[in-house]
């Protein structure tokens, strides 16, 4: 009895990989030229190729599932995009897996391969791209393998990794941030930064400090701080600030989560706000206009990105990624003044 043909026969006879024959055999050869297509459909023809169906099954994702990922679930930014892809998702009958992976990035490789093993149907990354190369391939080649069996991706934040993208205007959000306490008369500025690794540490940088040298007040060195984004790293950031330059008056923090931590610091100091020095955060999470005095932040509109993250998964694919923008608009609160 002759033997029955296997997927790596027909790859082989279509000089093909496998995983290039498996996608177009089990119907998924939206990246691959309709001539290649071709000579796969007649190699397996040729051969007589019956495809496993428990093989397919096992390898066919459960396009009713999805996967998010978020650096800190306990921080309200994440909670509030998770709100918005949540909204979306129950409406659309979409079971969802949210994945905790702090800031590591093997951690957030791990829970890709796991929700992989889950065979859930999409992955929605809510947490900044990374500028190092090498996390960014192997995150990439991850993606690139759930693809191949079917599954869709969606990137929230500027990512080096390639999917779904929605995106809001860091850069412009800080620049507004840096001109708005200009015109209060503030030259001598700090800023808590974020982890140097981090592409939304990069873009907010890049905006305040890019427009505050532009303005002819460059800001020194040693006046940008980096710590997490987290009131911890706030916090730290703040202590230190204040050790190196007591002469500061306002201090733009990269995150509203940092901002809480920097308050908190100046209220143990004895730091008046906004008399003595004003702060600005960003992202405009909910508690940030309920605190007293309510912080001044860039509004960045968290549920509204996740919700169109999760929007773009349920969507027919086309031909190739999407891109959606978000503005990032300046809310100037209790926080923010004059000069002293």
């Amino acid at each position: 009895m002759p033997r029955q043909a296997t997927l790596a026969d027909v790859a082989a006879a279509a000089d093909v990989s496998i995983a290039t024959a498996s996608r177009v055999l089990n119907g998924d050869g939206r990246q691959v030229s309709e001539k290649l297509r071709t000579r796969i459909h007649a190699a397996a023809e040729r051969l007589d190729y019956v495809p496993n169906a428990h093989a397919q099954a096992l390898m066919r994702v459960d396009t009713r599932s999805v996967g998010v990922l978020a650096f800190d679930v306990g921080n309200p930014f994440f909670t509030e995009i998770i709100e918005g892809i949540m909204g979306v998702a129950a409406g659309a009958d979409r079971l969802v897996t949210i994945g905790n992976v702090s800031r590591d990035p093997a951690t957030e490789i791990r829970y890709v391969d796991l929700l992989r093993s889950q065979r859930v149907g999409a992955v929605i990354l809510t947490g900044s791209g990374r500028v190092d190369p090498d996390p960014v391939t192997r995150l990439q080649t991850r993606l690139d393998a759930f693809r191949a069996t079917g599954g869709r991706v969606a990137l929230i934040g500027r990512h080096e990794v390639e999917g779904n993208r929605v995106v809001p205007d860091n850069r412009g959000g800080a620049a507004a941030a840096a001109r708005a306490l200009l015109e209060f008369g503030h030259t001598e500025l700090g800023v808590i930064a974020g982890p140097a690794d981090m592409t939304v540490t990069v873009d907010r940088l890049a905006g305040f400090l890019g427009h505050c040298a532009a303005a002819g007040h460059p800001v020194a060195p040693e006046r940008v701080v980096p710590g997490l984004f987290t009131r911890e790293g706030g916090a730290a950031a703040m202590r230190t600030l204040l050790d190196v330059a007591p002469s500061i008056t306002a201090v733009f923090c990269l995150s509203d989560a940092m901002a809480l931590g920097a308050s908190g610091v100046l209220r143990e100091r004895g730091v008046e706000v906004p008399r003595r020095m004003s702060i600005i955060g960003f992202d405009d999470i909910s508690l940030a206009a309920e605190l007293t005095p309510a912080l001044s932040t860039v509004h960045v509109p968290l549920k509204e990105m996740g919700a169109a993250a999760m929007r773009m998964l349920l969507e027919p694919s086309g031909d190739g990624p999407r891109t959606e923008r978000f503005a990032a608009q300046l809310r100037l609160r209790e926080t923010t003044g004059p000069a002293p």
